[in-house]
């Protein structure tokens, strides 16, 4: 299947075969290699990340060069994603359990022994050497062909060379003890971690997966008045469908008949109901929890929010963070130096120690043994996908491992005014005309130019206006002007609304005490705008945003993080440093236009100072762009949730204290699972090298280390947000 131009040349491929980072490594270094190919491999998912040009390689050309080295690749829908990664260890595991304790035990107490006790270990011992342990022994030849050693090539030679010793001896009639009970535990060892390390990493991506499951599977297609059962699939944009009490929404779209309380936890994390009715936009999985909604779809399939916020989610995973690099590198050289230390070893011995063969080769096999590299291929991905995937669940949505990096740096978090600290859903709270004017008549010319704007002032005004005259008149020339105003003409006159100064600098005529008046209602925190017609003011419209009922909690808790609140808004100063010291912000821009924003985020940069901003609008996607870490209230637009790091899908803006929290507490999990993993080898292989640690303990600390891990990573999924969320 060749992936088109159309497709953006980017593909996650499932890759098989891999059984440790030194594979991972090796398959990310061959792709890398291919003309047009940039790809990451996460060794937890056993995924890759591959972006390539379609006009220079094809998708079958790049599974090939996996295969070619060893390894399955395929289209992630050509895998069974219900296969239990496990299942492949499970009776291997019971064989090699099985035959271990017998063999152990006549090892170890000469009470338990009996005449020919040697030859009935060799029975024991050899199909779970050559049957148990065929995947370590399958994949270190592959890799040998190719001229590559891996962890395989480590567990095959350790257990190989166990046995094969112990054959020798006990063939050749020799005086020497006999290892089958290395040989047999390794293996059983090596098989039991492997089997937890499956288990544990799907169990960390199962939130994801979880998420992509929430979507309904069928619904009730309204065609011609009647409804059909269709599956989702099938739905097109612009389809009418229908929503039952109890039901989930099939996609994407608008409500166009009905009222009803939507549950959206699934999506936001907030456990309470919202009311939508005629207009309301709803997300597809979402669930209705009361009345018949008629519901026309807006996107479908891969466009769905839901889609979208699972495809975000897993190229998050995909990724790597800084600190992931350097294991990396380690791991892509580490068994090759292992082996060479496990000759030095065995060597060293034979020459200086005078133990005899035994010792030596004892201490060579402990080296080989337990010097995996799995749990430095695990510290990373592990811990990115369950702190990613518990974000998914809280509706926070962090986009790559480098932001993981950001949050630990941010010092200063600007903060957008409305639609952030503010609910962005403003209303008129009063009207001043000058002398000789109505206050219908002042409404009337504002609401009609403002109907043809979407600022969230605009709409406040034209909602007004219709709510009081039903209808409005049209108007003609409509001009709008980002973070000034707008103009249009109406009934042969030209009207224009927008900021007093900007009316006052562009030569309209103030009545004597106008200033003096709006300076009062912007001191109670209101906003207003000015109207004038044909160059003389008609009057003022005063308007309020009530604040969001977390925003003073959600200031604290970002202080708590160290971090500096500064708000960064257009509207007036007045009005902005009144809504500031309600929720205990100290530092004020106001007066921005939006196309100012970045140039004030850069400015705070450049005095030194690492920015996180909060914002939520179209104007607010620059700034969102420009700062170190930018935070995109979900409930905003598409852009400013492009051009963002870290998604909020909730407009509760404790998420974002959230949201740090949780990315610092998965940077401080990968860190810690790394030091474990560098410090387990550092540690292990010198005291493999003397002695003190013998293969059947290297095989199970071995394994342990890999475990601990991938545990270690598992308990980002008990993290607990501030804010209630379900």
């Amino acid at each position: 299947m060749a992936v088109a131009a159309s497709d953006k040349g980017r593909v996650d491929l499932a890759i098989s075969g891999m059984t440790c980072a030194s594979c991972a490594a090796r398959i990310e270094k061959r792709l890398n290699k291919l003309e047009g190919v940039a790809a990451t491999v996460n060794f937890a998912s056993e995924q890759a990340a591959v972006s390539f040009n379609p006009a220079v390689i094809s998708i079958e050309d790049v599974i090939g060069a996996v295969e070619g080295i060893g390894y399955g690749a395929a289209l992630p829908e050509a895998v069974q994603d219900d296969d239990d990664p496990a299942r492949p260890y499970r009776l291997r595991l019971l064989v090699a359990a099985a035959a271990s304790v017998p063999v152990g035990l006549w090892a170890w107490l000469a009470a338990a022994r009996f005449g020919g006790w040697e030859w009935v270990s060799l029975g024991l011992a050899t199909p779970v050497v050559v049957w148990s342990g065929w995947p370590f022994h399958r994949a270190a030849a592959l890799n040998a062909r190719h001229g590559v050693a891996t962890m395989d090539t480590l567990i095959s030679l350790g257990t190989l060379a166990a046995w094969t010793w112990s054959v020798v001896v006990l063939v050749g009639g020799m005086d020497k003890g006999v290892y089958f009970d290395t040989a047999t535990l390794i293996t059983a060892l090596i098989l039991l971690g492997r089997y937890f390390e499956a288990r544990a990493k799907r169990r960390s991506g199962e939130a994801v997966r979880a998420l992509l499951e929430l979507g309904a599977k069928e619904a009730h297609l309204l065609r011609d008045g009647e409804e059909l059962l269709v599956p989702v699939s099938t739905l097109r944009s612009g389809d009418l469908f229908v929503v039952r009490p109890g039901e989930k929404v099939a996609t994407d779209g608008i409500v166009t008949e009905g009222m009803s309380a939507l549950d959206q936890s699934m999506l936001t994390g907030e456990p309470v109901p919202v009311e939508v009715g005629p207009g309301s936009e709803v997300a597809g999985g979402t669930v209705n929890a009361s009345g018949r909604l008629v519901v026309q779809a807006t996107r479908v399939g891969s466009e769905t929010a839901l889609a979208q916020i699972a495809r975000l989610v897993a190229q998050a995973q995909a990724g790597k963070a800084q600190v992931q690099r350097l294991a990396d590198r380690v791991s892509g050289v580490f068994v090759p130096v292992v082996i060479v230390l496990a000759l030095l070893t065995l060597a060293g011995w034979l020459v200086l120690s005078g133990s005899g063969t035994a010792a030596a080769f004892t201490a060579a096999v402990a080296v080989v043994v337990i010097a995996c590299p799995c749990a430095l291929g695990l510290a990373t991905p592990t811990a990115l996908m369950v702190g990613t995937g518990r974000g998914a669940q809280l509706g926070i949505v962090i986009k790559g491992p480098e932001v993981l990096e950001q949050t630990r740096k941010v010092t200063t978090v600007v903060l957008d005014k409305t639609g952030t600290l503010t609910e962005g859903r403003m209303r008129v709270s009063a009207l001043v005309p000058v002398a000789g004017v109505s206050q219908d008549g002042l409404l009337r010319l504002a609401a009609a130019v403002e109907e043809a704007s979407e600022h969230p002032i605009a709409r406040a005004i034209a909602d007004e206006g219709r709510k009081r005259f039903g209808t409005l008149p049209a108007v003609e020339a409509f001009a709008s002007n980002a973070g000034i105003g707008v103009e249009a003409h109406l009934d042969g006159q030209r009207v224009s609304v927008g900021r007093l100064s900007v009316l006052a600098a562009g030569g309209t005529v103030l009545p004597e005490g106008v200033a003096e008046q709006a300076a009062r209602l912007e001191e109670k925190g209101t906003t207003v705008v000015a109207v004038a017609s044909d160059g003389r003011l008609v009057g003022l419209v005063s308007l309020t945003d009530r604040l969001k009922a977390t925003s003073v909690q959600a200031i604290s808790q970002l202080r708590a993080l160290g971090l500096v609140p500064v708000l960064l808004t257009g509207d007036n100063d007045r009005t902005a440093r009144t809504v500031a010291a309600e929720v205990g912000i100290e530092r004020v821009l106001a007066n921005v236009l939006p196309d100012a924003k970045a140039a004030e985020v850069r400015r705070l940069q450049e005095a030194g100072e690492v920015v996180a901003m909060v914002g939520d609008g179209v104007n607010d996607a620059p700034a969102l762009a420009q700062a170190d870490l930018g935070l995109a209230i979900g409930t905003g637009t598409d852009v400013a949730i492009e051009a963002s790091d870290i998604t909020l899908v909730s407009g509760d803006l404790q998420a974002a204290a959230d949201a740090i929290r949780l990315a610092r507490r998965t940077l401080g999990t990968i860190k810690g699972n790394l030091f474990w993993a560098f410090a387990y080898n550092v540690a292990a292989v010198p005291l493999a090298m003397a002695g003190v640690v013998n293969p059947i303990i290297a095989a199970g600390t071995m394994a342990f280390s890999s475990v601990f891990v991938v545990s270690n990573s598992l308990r980002l999924r008990r993290f607990r947000p501030t804010r209630e969320v379900s």
